[in-house]
């Protein structure tokens, strides 16, 4: 039971872990994009 209990554990800790990963990535690539330069002929 105790072995069961850890495999959980350990399954939601990597979830919450994938998680931030994805929040992450997803608010670098909103700064990216904010704050790309603009080329010359876009304007």
């Amino acid at each position: 039971m105790k072995k069961l209990l850890l495999v959980v554990l350990a399954a939601l800790g990597g979830y919450f872990v994938y998680r931030q990963v994805q929040a992450d990535r997803a608010e670098q690539d909103l700064w990216t994009e904010a704050t790309d330069a603009v080329p010359v002929g876009a304007r």
